[in-house]
């Protein structure tokens, strides 16, 4: 494995029509939005599942890139994170845990070192693993914002109707017609900032190679990750700018910056080439490569 020696920043650049995002449980599973200024929203946490899933499915059975926050939906099995701790401590420590027991003090560190081994989103994103049998907390070297859309998104509601009846002992009137709605927006461009620790990437064993499959996910997760309810998401744009020191050379938002995203049309943009992508390359500093990945 290859050890990760720079600091790299990007900006990660996705698209959605006709369709939910990142639903918001707290307002009837709405597209989220900025309650301020009608920005559209997606989480972190919604992008990092796909990152997971992704990883999940492509590296299926690959020893070190197993993923200790699976998705039911995708593994098809009900995961419970103490039980892998204890797993993890039995097979890789040769401590056997009882259900309530906690791991010796002295042996936390190895346990966090152990689970960064085995899951490639504990070494990524970092963990709680103290919630049972102590292996302590890591913080992942990647970590990003949430994607905020470019313009201000309007959702609109679909009503949903039934032509089949299901239950004899009712009416089948009562069965058919209008029985639910479903919420999207017809189209948003958003944009999440992203970072990468070479310092804390050193401290969970996050490689050169793991980079190259998070950037492969980022590129792909959209494509195994289809829904009627997501609609059509794609990823448009992944820009790298790659430091050449563990510390970094310049300020991200700084780098940020030099990358401008504009409306094109003069309506309501319907579409991604209904906006230009553009990066000030020549007010770049010079100890910073900028690559486009997509």
């Amino acid at each position: 494995m290859s050890e990760l020696k720079n600091r790299i920043d990007f900006v990660y650049i996705f698209d959605v029509q006709d369709g939910n995002p990142n639903g918001d449980p707290d307002a009837g599973n709405l597209p989220r939005i900025d309650a301020e200024t009608g920005i559209g929203l997606v989480t972190d946490v919604c992008l990092k599942r796909k990152v997971r899933n992704y990883v999940q499915i492509a590296q299926a059975g690959k020893a070190g890139n197993d993923i200790l926050v699976k998705s039911k939906e995708i593994s098809g099995e009900e995961v419970f994170i103490n039980e892998e701790i204890r797993k993890m401590y039995k097979e890789d420590l040769g401590i056997e845990l009882k259900i309530k027991e906690k791991a010796p003090a002295d042996k936390s560190s190895a346990g966090k070192i152990a689970m960064c081994r085995c899951f490639f989103d504990v070494r990524t994103f970092g963990a709680v693993l103290s919630t049972g049998p102590n292996a302590g907390q890591v913080r992942g070297p990647i970590q990003m914002t949430f994607a905020r859309s470019q313009d201000m998104i309007v959702s609109a509601e679909h009503a949903l109707t039934v032509c089949v009846a299901r239950d004899e002992e009712k009416t089948y009137e009562s069965q058919v017609g209008i029985q639910g709605r479903k919420a999207t927006i017809p189209y948003g461009l958003y944009v999440c900032h992203g970072f990468i620790s070479a310092n804390l990437a050193q401290q969970t064993g996050f490689s050169e190679e793991d980079l190259e499959l998070f950037w492969e996910a980022l590129k792909n997760m959209f494509d195994v990750d289809r829904s009627a309810a997501r609609g059509l998401m794609s990823a448009q744009k992944l820009i790298v700018f790659k430091h050449d020191s563990i510390l970094g050379n310049a300020p991200a938002n700084k780098l940020f910056e030099l990358v401008k995203v504009e409306k094109v049309c003069d309506g309501a943009p319907r579409s991604f080439i209904d906006y230009s992508v553009t990066i000030d390359k020549e007010n770049a500093p010079s100890n910073v490569t900028i690559e486009e990945l997509i």
